[in-house]
């Protein structure tokens, strides 16, 4: 019986690969927590494009649909308010990989990992780190692998799924920045 893998997801085109590396070691989750997407339009189109990844995948993923950019704001906030775009990033990585870990305690899964180490936009070792510190604090494993390397065939894949593509991180920064 393989160990089971909770998984942060991003978003649809970033869980193509990521799902695909690890189904092979893993019972694989993923699980969706978002709060920084913005605006509400483009959190529902990311949201729906992981319903259709999951109808044509087969697949099992869990939910967390709450939408609370204020309270994204209020965590971030020493990150935005000082034009620091790298600790905006962190707050958010931990975020979301806390809620993450939270919800791997909940449902008894002692793995977890982020489809975030997909992207070649994010803070990558940031990423790695806050998932190894988090994984520390909740006694869990934090599953590490450099899945830049599948950029490439991950966006192949996600076009071959016709899957929504966005053209931003999420939030309302990277929306002004992009």
């Amino acid at each position: 019986m393989k160990p089971k893998l909770l998984i942060h997801t991003c978003c649809a085109n970033c869980l193509c690969f990521t799902y695909k590396y690890f189904e092979n070691d893993f019972e694989l989750l993923p699980f969706w927590f978002n709060p920084n997407i913005h605006p509400y339009s483009e959190y529902k189109k990311r949201l729906d494009t992981l319903y259709v990844f999951q109808a044509k995948k087969n697949c099992s993923i869990l939910y967390d649909e709450t939408y609370d950019p204020k309270r994204w704001l209020l965590f971030t906030k020493e990150g935005w308010q000082n034009n620091n775009k790298n600790l905006r990033c962190k707050l958010c990585y931990k975020l979301r990989l806390e809620r993450t870990a939270e919800k791997a305690k909940e449902v008894g899964i002692e793995n977890f990992t982020t489809t975030l180490l997909y992207s070649k936009y994010q803070f990558h070792d940031d990423v790695k780190n806050i998932g190894f510190e988090i994984a520390n604090e909740y006694k869990l494993k934090f599953v590490y692998a450099d899945l830049r390397v599948g950029w490439k065939e991950g966006i192949k894949i996600s076009k071959e799924l016709g899957l929504y593509r966005q053209k931003y991180c999420g939030c309302i920064f990277s929306e002004i920045e992009f």
